[in-house]
């Protein structure tokens, strides 16, 4: 199976871990708060506000959580004021790797992440030299315990959605970036129960990784998610499962 599918269902079984845990209602704060500071604090009039509340909610944060980031974003409450920087490099056989972060300190975030990719056979690039090969997708991830393949492709189909698949945990219904938010509401409002909804960068091609460059592309994986203002990663290999699955 292609590694971005793969190390994103490696990721969410993590994150059933405390310190994941915890890890990723920060990733969630931050991205409400800068969505509050640029498009406002009413989550009807600012759509990227609105997903970031929905994605927190889907994963159980607390309201007050929630309320407490907007009002950083906005202003009512003092905040840190964090900046958008998205870092493109390689890894090893030329992986392509797509770093978003979020971050109060450009200087630091940006040495740390080179540091990263140096320590496993990677390199940062020039802007724009790897964002060509993703696209935007939305991505649901729903148990093939909680509804039959056939009743999840018509109601996701008929919502908008652009393909359902099956892996090994379920099904991933594929959407566009503006269908998205309509796919989701149209699985809870027919009942249809999902573990995870989120918008990826899905890359075009993918490179196949084996032996030592496929677990130093993993480490690089690892590492940078580890990172406290790296938001998400993303990256266009293809890595054995047996690989994988030690990750």
């Amino acid at each position: 199976m292609a590694g971005h599918s793969k190390w994103a269902q490696i990721k969410r079984k993590k994150q059933k871990t405390d310190i994941a845990r915890g890890k990723l209602f920060t990733r969630l704060i931050r991205e409400i708060t800068v969505a509050a500071r640029q498009g406002g604090g009413d989550p009807m009039a600012n759509a990227r506000l609105r997903l970031a509340i929905q994605t927190a909610k889907d994963n159980n944060m607390p309201q007050d959580n929630i309320q407490r980031a907007i009002k950083k974003g906005t202003g009512e409450i003092e905040g840190v004021h964090f900046e958008e920087i998205t870092y493109e490099g390689y890894g090893p056989k030329g992986v392509a790797l797509l770093i978003e972060t979020l971050t109060d300190n450009k200087n630091r975030t940006t040495s740390e992440v080179r540091h990263v990719l140096s320590k496993h056979n990677g390199n940062l690039g020039e802007s724009g030299c790897v964002a060509w090969l993703f696209e935007t997708k939305g991505v649901v991830w729903v148990s093939r315990k909680q509804v039959d393949e056939e009743t999840l492709f018509e109601v996701a189909i008929e919502a908008g959605a652009e393909d359902v698949k099956e892996d090994e945990d379920g099904f991933q219904v594929m959407t566009s970036q503006s269908n998205f938010e309509a796919v989701c509401k149209s699985l809870r409002d027919s009942h249809v129960p999902y573990q995870n909804a989120e918008i990826q960068k899905i890359p075009k091609s993918i490179i196949k990784v084996e032996g030592d460059p496929a677990k130093q592309v993993l480490k690089i994986m690892e590492s940078l998610e580890e990172l406290d203002d790296v938001q998400r990663v993303s990256a266009n290999f293809d890595i054995p499962d047996e690989i994988l699955q030690q990750g």
